[in-house]
């Protein structure tokens, strides 16, 4: 068991992390001037063979293969703690024997779902942003357990959502803005870096856009460095960027978007691939999910971010003012993230919610 070195702090002494920006609500309130201990749950793998493999089995991957590719999930569990580190918000982590001695504590699992089966819950749970793909499943799941809350990473996710969990909340994690930091231009040595996550009928997209889209860069004059997702490791990446003045995005569509948002930081602007469309995830489209909404590669974007594309046709005619733009300095990509998405944002953001789980008694699911 993890637990975190547990803080008591005062609300006044904490920074206000820019609650004024418009997706950070304003600092919450504590009664007795105390703020409560999170209990924090992340779990990405589930035993396979013996109670507790899950704990040796990445090891003996590490001592195989080396060092291993850090998760979306798990990059949403470590950017949190982060945040609540800097904004000295006490925490515990995957303490199961201190969370069932205290029924009344919420329970924060932002892993996978396994974990709702290793024991019956009896504690009030904030469950998200890492749990389900969607509603359909969790089915009949969490029925029977005291859920108070639901997170999603973005906006147009939590509308999909909505249909079966009426309360479902919004929460982005922040990110690590003095590891993502901006290169000198004298630095920079390569223009265009293409950022290949396209996830799904990847054969197809190869013909109908990468390729098509890289050699548009290259009849342009333009040098190109192509990354693709779950082939590299985050040094990797982040070396890509201080050597790149742009970024183009490939992506069908995000929840929140990261990796995009480390480009962003690193001052790094960026053309996305954005469709838009329904969501289209195979496990469920279309035969158990049809979603038709506002579906985005690029939840957390504005103005200063860049710019984006529909197809093929659409990046060669925007191309060249989006280049020109970066050129030009027009855009301000790494403004936008400190506005909006810093460690510490995320993390009194999350912590806001927590406390109004235990505040309100709105079912999410009713």
């Amino acid at each position: 068991m993890d637990v975190a070195d547990l803080r008591r702090v005062s609300p006044a002494s904490l920074p206000d992390g820019g609650a004024d920006a418009s997706l950070v609500p304003a600092a919450p309130g504590t009664k007795g001037g105390e703020r409560m201990v999170l209990n924090l749950f992340f779990e990405e793998r589930d035993d396979r063979w013996f109670p507790g493999d899950r704990h040796i089995r990445p090891l003996l991957r590490r001592a195989l293969l080396g060092k291993s590719w850090t998760s979306g999930q798990r990059r949403v569990f470590l950017n949190l703690c982060a945040g609540l580190d800097r904004l000295g918000i006490p925490y515990r982590v995957n303490d199961y024997r201190y969370i069932r001695k205290h029924p009344e504590e919420l329970a924060c699992i932002i892993g996978r779902p396994f974990v709702l089966d290793w024991f019956k819950w009896e504690n009030p749970l904030l469950l998200g942003v890492a749990m389900y793909d969607h509603p359909v499943q969790a089915g009949e799941r969490l029925k029977d357990l005291h859920v108070k809350g639901i997170l999603v990473p973005c906006a147009w996710y939590a509308d999909m959502c909505r249909t079966e969990w009426p309360h479902v909340g919004v929460w982005p994690v922040g990110i690590e803005t003095d590891v993502w930091m901006p290169t000198p231009a004298s630095r920079k040595s390569v223009d265009v870096l293409l950022y290949d996550k396209v996830r799904w009928e990847h054969d197809r997209y190869e013909a109908e856009l990468i390729e098509p889209v890289r050699r548009h860069l290259e009849a342009s004059g333009r040098t190109v460095e192509v990354i693709r997702y779950g082939h590299y490791k985050e040094d990797d990446y982040k070396a890509a960027l201080a050597r790149c003045r742009s970024m183009v995005f490939l992506c069908e569509h995000e929840s929140q978007g990261i990796a995009c948002q480390q480009a962003l930081s690193s001052g790094v602007p960026v053309f996305a691939w954005d469709r838009g469309g329904p969501w289209q995830d195979p496990a469920y489209f279309p035969h158990k999910v049809r979603y038709e909404g506002g579906v985005s590669s690029v939840p957390y974007f504005d103005a200063r971010c860049g710019m984006t594309f529909k197809d093929a046709d659409g990046f060669a005619s925007g191309w060249d003012t989006f280049w020109s733009r970066t050129c030009a300095g027009d855009f301000a990509p790494r403004e936008y993230v400190m506005d909006n998405l810093t460690l510490e944002k995320g993390a009194l953001h999350y912590y806001g919610l927590a406390e109004a789980a235990m505040q309100h008694q709105v079912h999410p699911l009713r």
